[in-house]
Formats: structure tokens, C-alpha cells, sequence
């Protein structure tokens, strides 16, 4: 007969997921997931597998937790404007309590660039091509753009958000609000 658990699980992989976010992969140790999350080393073992799979799991949750600023720009309708306040938001995001400055999933893409990890590669890849489509969705509204434009712009805007999650680590306030309104002055 198998022990019921004695936590929630997605309070505890919420925990995790600010401890990876905070930290990365790479320099968190099971220790400080144990400490973090409250639960031992067993439990951990027993309900993800390992430090991957909790890691996994906290990518999921730190998506699910985006997916409505996502979804509204997906819904927006006035292109390139729709682009500029996603970037607003993502900021406001990174700044509300109990999140971290930046963004997991550009910490995540830094941090795996170079490793053979097919599996958070594979999901770090699809999260840059949906931002990237949703870029080019919105670009193509205007009608003034022609394709080469668009994907051209598109490229410089996910760098750009890749930019935007670093600098709010750092920067202040009013940085980043120039940095925002100077990225989308040639838009």
C-alpha cells in the first residue's frame, strides 16, 4: 500500500520552479530543492523521478502560468502595438511579487544552448517558434510589411525579448521603458 502524499504538489513544483528560476538547472542542487520545496529527497524521487523531471515539471508550470498573456496576444488585434504591450506585460510579470526578475524560459534557453538535452531543448525550441509565429502574426497585419520584412523583424523582436528578460535583472525602471520604446521606434 502505497503512503499518501503529505503536500500538494503544485505548491511544491511551484517552489521548485522559482528556485530553478532564481538559481538555473545546473546550480540547483537536490539539497536546496528539499529545503525549498519543504519535502525530502524521497518524496522528490517518488513523485518526479528526479531533479529533471521536476524540472520539467516546473517548465510546464511556469508555461501554464504565462499562458493567459500569451492567449491575449494571440487575440490582439492591433499588430505591432499587440507585440510592444506583450513586451510590457512580460515585464509587469517579472515584476510582481514572488516572481523572479527575468524569465525561466530564457534563463532555461541560455542555460541549455549548448547541451544535448533533446528534451528541454525540443521544449525550449517550440516555445521560441510559437513567440516567433505569434511575432509574425501580428507583423503581417500591417500590410505595408512584405515577408522578408516580417521575418526579419520577427527575428530582431525574440532577440529583443531575450534582451528585455535579462535587462529587467538589472536595469531600472525607466531603462527598461526606453529600451521597450526604442525596440518598437523602427517597428
Amino acid at each position: 500500500m502505497s503512503r499518501k502524499k503529505q503536500y500538494i504538489e503544485a505548491e511544491v513544483i511551484d517552489k521548485a520552479m522559482h528556485l530553478f528560476w532564481r538559481n538555473g538547472y545546473e546550480n540547483t542542487s537536490m539539497q536546496m530543492l528539499e529545503k525549498e520545496m519543504g519535502i525530502n529527497k524521497f518524496s522528490i524521487y517518488s513523485s518526479f523521478g528526479n531533479k529533471h523531471g521536476l524540472f520539467l515539471e516546473s517548465l510546464k508550470s511556469y508555461k501554464a502560468k504565462r499562458k493567459k498573456m500569451f492567449d491575449k496576444l494571440k487575440m490582439a488585434t492591433n499588430g505591432v502595438e499587440d507585440v510592444k504591450q506583450f513586451f510590457y506585460d512580460s515585464v509587469t510579470v517579472s515584476n510582481q511579487q514572488g516572481n523572479q526578475k527575468g524569465c525561466l524560459l530564457t534563463n532555461t534557453y541560455n542555460e541549455f544552448s549548448v547541451s544535448e538535452d533533446e528534451i528541454v531543448n525540443k521544449k525550449i525550441t517550440a516555445f521560441m517558434d510559437n513567440l516567433k509565429n505569434l511575432f509574425i502574426e501580428k507583423l503581417r497585419m500591417d500590410p505595408s510589411k512584405d515577408e522578408d520584412t516580417v521575418r526579419k523583424q520577427a527575428n530582431f523582436l525574440v532577440l529583443a525579448k531575450h534582451g528585455l528578460a535579462a535587462a529587467t535583472r538589472v536595469n531600472s525602471k525607466k531603462e527598461i521603458e526606453d529600451y521597450i520604446e526604442m525596440t518598437f521606434k523602427n517597428i
